[in-house]
């Protein structure tokens, strides 16, 4: 419509309606308050006036004038509405069950005109007052069984209506309103006693808003925005019941069900059709991404400390290789983040270490170091898989494993000296003294190994490191060591520099000569 005809047309008819319901409103306000209508009587004209707009709207509709008609019917469903609750609420002139089943059958008469009218807007004026009914007649009592049934049932019949007339709005709309029931019932009446129950609900809520978009990407080998919010905020929805009503007294239990999401989504993301030529197969990357989070999650569900860093390392490693192998990059990105959690936790929360190597946390670096070193493998096994972008993160990962591997043994040589003096030395010059010998003989492993491979980057890593134990020993070692272990330290670090210098002339005087 032109900016005219929607003033016109739609504007002045919402404003219209807005109108006459403050003018009816006001009338009848005048005449109750002078008493010129019983109570009865104000129920009955409400219902008379509800009812009558229905069919009036349809005559309406078979003149041409569809949104007008709409308009109408939707009023008429809002004063039906309201006289049935005044009647069982205010009025107490019949029972809260009666009104309970007036507003279902208002409700099923809504959505059978959206039906016959192929009308969208009627539908989802009727999805707004079938969510109303439970709050129009709720006592403020407990009645979960009663009102959980009822939205269970009030789901299946709009998706029923959305099957039949491919209506997206719908799915997602009764969902959010069900959440909303579901958490304010949560908050104010649940207790420990109601978990298994609860938990029978929750799971029949997930399933069917799970359906839909399952049978349409079965169907269809395809989803749209709608269906993957909807796919995405129902598990996730489901997930955070499950971590509420369990954790943390019933982990096993929730690890169980977090890794039956996990094996369901797999079977789905089998089940999905591949997809039409020139499409991208997002159906299939959706179930099997959610599968691979919710096994994730399970993970620090069930276990504790190291565990949890151990199982993210292997299960990122398995990732990459997976990715590698099949040329599947989502894999392979998702291994890199697990690997780089892994790295986090190494580094910022802290393992017990009561003895020296074995320990908790030196197999939580030796673990990730070896990990680090399936993946480059796995990079150089399937080369054709290596996207460009994915060369740097490979120099990253190779520097990584040098890089945890010198703080894992850094690490073990403090603490071992800093808990136990060795042939009578002070502890923190055992520590000192133990870590710049600890770097030099890396750095020395690193440039031999550089040299015999021909890796720039692993002797770059050596000279690097040479730099730091330079610093170390001319700033620290020469101001705060012992003499005896200063001679030590300056001695070893000017001998392998030396030794080094000399190397590096050796290999250039060879690239020189003629071979």
């Amino acid at each position: 419509m032109d900016l005219e005809t929607r003033i016109a047309g739609r504007w002045m008819n919402r404003i219209g309606i807005t109108a006459l319901i403050v003018a009816v409103t006001y009338f009848l306000k005048y005449a109750f308050d002078n008493n010129w209508i019983g109570p009865s009587g104000r129920v009955a004209i409400g219902i008379l006036l509800g009812a009558t707009m229905l069919p009036w709207s349809h005559w309406l509709l078979q003149r041409g004038y569809a949104y007008f008609s709409e308009g109408i019917a939707g009023l008429g469903a809002a004063v039906l509405y309201l006289s049935i609750w005044a009647g069982c609420q205010y009025y107490k002139l019949f029972s809260l069950d009666v009104g309970f089943v007036a507003m279902i059958v208002i409700t099923a008469v809504m959505a059978a005109v959206s039906l016959g009218r192929n009308s969208q807007r009627i539908a989802v004026l009727s999805l707004f007052g079938g969510f109303l009914t439970p709050i129009l007649v709720s006592e403020g009592k407990d009645a979960q069984v009663i009102l959980f049934t009822y939205l269970l049932i009030l789901g299946v019949g709009l998706l029923v209506i959305e099957i039949r007339r491919d209506w997206r709005s719908l799915a997602p709309l009764s969902f959010l309103l069900s959440q909303v029931y579901f958490w304010g019932w949560h908050s104010e009446f649940y207790r420990p006693d109601k978990l298994e129950r609860t938990l029978v609900f929750a799971t029949l809520f997930f399933l069917l808003y799970a359906a839909l978009p399952v049978l349409r990407a079965i169907r269809d080998s395809a989803l749209d925005t709608y269906d993957v919010l909807l796919v995405l905020a129902n598990s996730f929805a489901y997930f955070g019941v499950l971590y509420f009503l369990l954790w943390p007294q019933d982990r096993w239990p929730l690890t169980l069900l977090a890794l039956a999401l996990s094996a369901g989504y797999v079977v789905l993301a089998r089940l999905v059709p591949p997809p039409k030529s020139g499409e991208p197969p997002l159906a299939r990357f959706l179930f099997a991404g959610l599968a691979l989070t919710f096994a994730t999650l399970a993970i620090p569900i069930r276990l504790d400390g190291k565990w949890i860093t151990l199982a993210f390392s292997v299960e990122g490693a398995i990732l990459v290789w997976t990715g590698f192998r099949s040329t599947t990059l989502y894999l392979r990105m998702a291994g890199y983040l697990l690997l780089a959690l892994s790295a986090f936790r190494v580094l910022i929360f802290p393992l017990p270490a009561p003895q020296f190597l074995f320990n908790e946390r030196f197999a939580a670096y030796a673990v990730l170091v070896a990990c680090f070193g399936v993946v480059l493998y796995a990079a150089r096994e399937y080369p054709s898989s290596v996207k460009e972008d994915e060369l740097l993160l490979m120099g990253g990962i190779a520097v990584g494993i040098n890089v945890f591997a010198l703080i894992a043994l850094s690490l073990e040589l403090w603490d071992h000296f800093g808990h136990h003096a060795e042939l009578g030395i002070d502890s923190g010059l055992a520590q000192h003294l133990s870590l710049s010998l600890l770097w030099t003989a890396y750095a020395s492993g690193l440039i031999a190994l550089g040299v015999n491979r021909q890796s720039a980057l692993l002797r770059w890593q050596a000279l690097v490191l040479f730099g730091l134990v330079v610093i170390k020993v001319f700033l620290y070692d020469s101001s705060y060591l012992e003499r005896f272990y200063r001679i030590v330290s300056f001695f070893i670090l000017g001998l392998v520099l030396l030794i080094v210098s000399f190397i590096y002339q050796r290999k250039v005087a060879r690239e020189r000569s003629p071979s």
